[in-house]
């Protein structure tokens, strides 16, 4: 699992662990991710599925893209679609994926890299592997979150963030065997390069047999861990998980994770990617692209959409 990696981490600022006074989060529930398809047909796991969305808030939706390793003419993306009324937050950790929409937004990830996508009051885009790809086939894992909009910001002007690997906050575990790689929000004091319109944090960490990880969360945050691939525990309570599973936490001042000292040949660690955000604690109206606080306003989505208003295919694009 390439994403940004770092062959020292004892050079990284250390993330300190709980100290007299500090409640470690306790675990709520453990989901596992089913199987499914989206776009043109490529594999998924829907990370959030039988989690109640209060729980999640203000997160709505992830999918685990991957992994999967495509043969030539195999790899698929997605056809141009509508979005309005919240973020999208795509995390490529291996393989590349071009994005291109109706506001001028576009670019290319690979490795580590991440596309942050305010759809807002609304706009078409399209995410796809490059032709070369296509053509050569090749590894191909990612993630795509949702972040919804509290109300006053659902039409928002659309805006797109291009977000680098190299740009990514970077530190260590107290015990220097997890590597964190902070996407968005703050952890410990590092911070990462996206910016958000809710409150949040998203990050990404490798934990290496062994060692144990001790993040300090924001009180006011909920707080969600998926596992990419590997096995390890979560909570004082020493939680199993594995990977395809998201464990959500109660209230607390820590999460802590632990990777098992045996991990399969295909998973020398436990890679995660934790999140929490403020609640927006809004009715949810959501129904396919568009995520809004009314059906009226789901309704009145549709109708843009079909006269246009949302936005035309660039003419580079086909038309």
């Amino acid at each position: 699992m390439p994403a940004l990696t770092v062959d020292d981490l004892t050079v990284l600022p250390r993330i300190k662990a709980p100290g007299l006074g500090d409640t470690v989060r306790p675990v709520v529930q453990v989901t596992d991710a089913p199987r499914g398809y989206e776009g043109e047909g490529f594999p998924v796991r829907r990370v959030f599925a039988g989690v109640d969305l209060q729980l999640l808030d203000p997160f709505i939706h992830m999918d685990q893209m991957g992994e999967v390793e495509y043969a030539p003419g195999e790899p698929k993306g997605t056809s141009w679609h509508p979005h309005r009324g919240f973020e999208t937050v795509t995390y490529m950790i291996d393989g590349v994926m071009d994005h291109a929409d109706s506001h001028g937004g576009g670019g290319s990830i690979t490795n580590g890299d991440t596309q942050w996508m305010t759809a807002g009051g609304g706009l078409l885009h399209i995410e796809a592997p490059p032709e070369w790809l296509v053509q050569k086939g090749g590894l191909f894992h990612g993630l795509q979150l949702w972040v919804n909009l509290p109300r006053e910001q659902k039409l928002a002007q659309p805006r797109y963030q291009d977000l680098r690997a190299g740009q990514v906050g970077l530190a260590t575990s107290a015990d220097a065997g997890a590597l964190v790689r902070v996407i968005a929000g703050e952890v410990a004091g590092r911070r990462g390069p996206g910016s958000t319109y809710t409150p949040m944090t998203m990050l990404h960490a490798t934990v290496q047999p062994t060692a144990t990880l001790d993040l300090p969360w924001d009180h006011e945050f909920n707080a969600l861990v998926y596992v990419l691939s590997g096995e390890g525990t979560v909570g004082t309570e020493r939680r199993p998980l594995r990977a395809g599973q998201l464990a959500v936490l109660g209230r607390g001042d820590f999460v802590t994770l632990a990777a098992n000292r045996a991990q399969e040949s295909r998973s020398p660690a436990l890679d995660v990617v934790v999140l929490g955000g403020r609640p927006i604690r809004e009715s949810i109206a959501w129904a396919g692209p568009f995520v809004m606080n009314t059906k009226a306003e789901v309704r009145q989505a549709y109708e843009d959409f079909q006269k246009g208003r949302l936005g035309q295919i660039p003419a580079a694009h086909g038309l």
